[in-house]
């Protein structure tokens, strides 16, 4: 289960963040700047990074996976093509830049890699609010 959601987390985060752009009349913006698509894949992705650094917290899999998929659906129906989303999952660039926005993320509200609890407040602060975070997260 481990590895499906960390496997989903990075096609995610890969996603999240390509610049690519559609060719032709139909020209859409890159998938990075659909906030409903970039917004939810960096939440995917601090989750994910709360629940490897965290014994106390674990992820919500199936919710995990089925919001990926719910992602994945939203950006065919604003007219990406598989394509354009596999090219913007597999961008090397993309994922160093989502990477960047999650560690700017946890460093803001309070996380340091040196003090591995932490991550534990964060999680255990973002389940209590039930923030988009919280809601892939599972307290032990």
């Amino acid at each position: 289960m481990r590895m499906t959601l960390a496997v989903t987390t990075s096609v995610l985060l890969a996603m999240g963040a390509s610049g690519l752009v559609a060719g032709g009349a139909n020209a859409k913006p890159p998938l990075r700047e659909v906030s409903e698509i970039h917004d939810g894949l960096l939440a995917v992705g601090i989750a994910d990074e709360i629940r490897k650094n965290c014994g106390s917290i674990s992820a919500r899999m199936f919710r995990a996976i089925n919001y990926v998929e719910g992602l994945k659906g939203r950006a065919r129906d604003l007219g990406y093509t598989e394509d354009e989303i596999k090219a913007y999952y597999k961008s090397d660039v993309e994922k160093a830049r989502m990477r960047a926005l999650g560690e700017a993320y946890l460093k803001a509200n309070g996380v340091s890699r040196a003090n591995p609890a932490s991550f534990c407040v964060l999680g255990e602060a973002e389940i209590a609010k039930a923030s988009l975070i919280g809601k892939l997260l599972r307290a032990k």
